[in-house]
């Protein structure tokens, strides 16, 4: 089923991305966020158009770098603030923190702090999915590290073997860390590679909410016509250190053309001339608004008690 591209509210999942994260920033210095941080600013055009394409029983699985997914999906806000600060309120009752977010209200299953452990999860997830003729495709983010990873080319061989209902979201930001792709890997597509385990695959060069939207509604689309799985690489630009709320210029890793060019192009800005400006600014004060009463839930939420520690605890 063809969806038309809401421009309102990819503005307003992206604004709520930009803005939330800008606040872990300015309040990470505080102590109150109980966790480490992977940020997605630069990145967020990938999750708001991938999650506007998905249906309500799509499924979900993300990884570390997480929070522009769950909240693209519209996983619980005052949750995902709790969770941050370690409050019994929040999504994994304060046990889990920024790596690993789950809304199975919304079908956001599950974030991982390990480097490709969610994939195979979620290949067992569209497995499941196909044996019991459920309704819905998994969608699958990972990063271009990922890629370099074994477990990666055989949960690619295991879906498509049996034909499974996955799409696997590549956000390459070409660097794992701080090494760039070109030093991990012979070739540079990852699209090609993919391609030859018999995975259908596309790429998707631009930061264009729209772009990434379309990439994606064709592909689930493809895989619910024609079944097997399906990869869209993701080309893209992380603006933030790889971990923790700092920049990374000074690192030297690469150039400060490259980071501009994406800042220069930020599709958040694109998106804020399609509206009016009363509409604009409609949504700007809607995403302060919640953001506000998100962290001043986080702030009253109690600590959990040291008793339960071992409460809702698996493995």
């Amino acid at each position: 089923m063809k969806k038309n591209f809401n421009i309102k509210k990819a503005y307003y999942l992206f604004l709520l991305i930009r803005k939330s994260e800008e606040k872990i920033i300015e309040l990470y210095h505080t102590d109150k966020i109980k966790s480490p941080v992977h940020l997605s600013i630069g990145q967020e055009a990938i999750a708001v158009g991938v999650s506007l394409a998905l249906q309500k029983s799509d499924i979900v699985f993300s990884n570390y770098r997480g929070h522009a997914h769950y909240l693209a999906r519209e996983g619980n806000l005052n949750e995902m603030w709790a969770e941050l600060y370690g409050k019994i309120d929040g999504s994994s009752r304060g046990k889990a923190g920024s790596m690993h977010l789950s809304d199975w209200s919304v079908n956001f299953m599950t974030t991982s702090a390990i480097v490709t452990s969610a994939i195979p999860e979620a290949v067992g997830y569209a497995y499941a999915q196909k044996y019991k003729n459920n309704e819905g495709v998994v969608i699958c983010y990972h990063g271009d590290g990922a890629v370099d990873e074994g477990v990666y080319w055989e949960s690619l061989n295991f879906a498509s073997l049996h034909q499974l209902p996955i799409l696997f979201v590549c956000e390459n930001n070409k660097y794992a860390i701080y090494t760039h792709q070109n030093k991990r890997m012979l070739g540079d597509s990852i699209v090609e590679r993919a391609n030859s385990f018999g995975v259908d695959s596309l790429r998707v060069d631009g930061l264009s909410t729209e772009d990434f939207y379309n990439a994606t509604q064709k592909s689930i689309n493809k895989i619910k016509n024609n079944g097997g799985p399906m990869l869209i690489e993701c080309l893209t630009t992380r603006w933030r250190d790889h971990v923790g709320p700092g920049e990374d210029r000074h690192i030297k890793f690469r150039s400060d053309k490259e980071l501009d060019i994406s800042i220069k192009d930020d599709d958040l800005k694109n998106l804020a001339k399609l509206l009016t400006k009363e509409e604009a600014k409609e949504v700007q004060d809607d995403v302060e608004r919640k953001i506000s009463l998100a962290i001043n839930y986080s702030e009253k939420s109690s600590f959990p008690e040291i008793s339960e520690i071992t409460d809702e605890v698996y493995g």
